[in-house]
């Protein structure tokens, strides 16, 4: 789609496209109440400072609709409108041998459990061996710090498939 197709879209049908990219309620809201954008370079600016402007709840809101790195069958299901761009974001896990993706399963849960949210990491271009670690690397932090940077790399991931989105 171009910028000027998302632009002319119902509030409704473009509240949909972008929270495609972002899976949060007010990111979403606040980037369809900013259009008419004159250009994605523009569509992305307004999306930082939507996202800056978020707090912990619409956080894990967004980080709620990810799936959990090296958890593809959950693509199938819970993730049906974005599993096309999550797979091919988490494509590095498709090679890791069956000690790394036990290893990305068990350190999952030690994540989840120690921050009450999944693991984000802007997967494209790493293998399933720099993602897990990342992740144990990350076990380190105390939960602000580790939500900032959770927070950063959601927004990677967000300016990502904005790019996809908006040709």
């Amino acid at each position: 789609m171009t910028i000027e197709e998302l632009n002319n879209l119902s509030t409704e049908k473009a509240f949909e496209e972008l929270f495609k990219c972002c899976g949060c309620t007010v990111w979403a809201q606040n980037i369809v109440d900013f259009r008419p954008f004159n250009s994605k370079s523009d569509l992305l600016k307004v999306s930082d400072m939507a996202w800056i402007s978020c707090d912990m709840t619409e956080g894990l809101e967004a980080f709620s609709h990810h799936p959990k790195i090296g958890d593809l069958k959950s693509l199938e299901k819970k993730f049906s409108t974005t599993k096309v761009w999550a797979a091919d974001e988490q494509s590095g896990v498709d090679v890791a041998t069956d000690k790394t993706l036990i290893d990305l399963d068990i350190s999952n849960k030690l994540y989840e459990d120690k921050f009450g949210f999944i693991f984000i990491v802007c997967a494209t271009g790493k293998t399933a061996t720099e993602m897990l670690a990342l992740l144990k690397a990350r076990l380190m932090n105390d939960l602000e710090v580790e939500f900032k940077i959770a927070m950063k790399e959601q927004n990677k991931i967000t300016h990502i498939r904005l790019d996809k989105l908006i040709q």
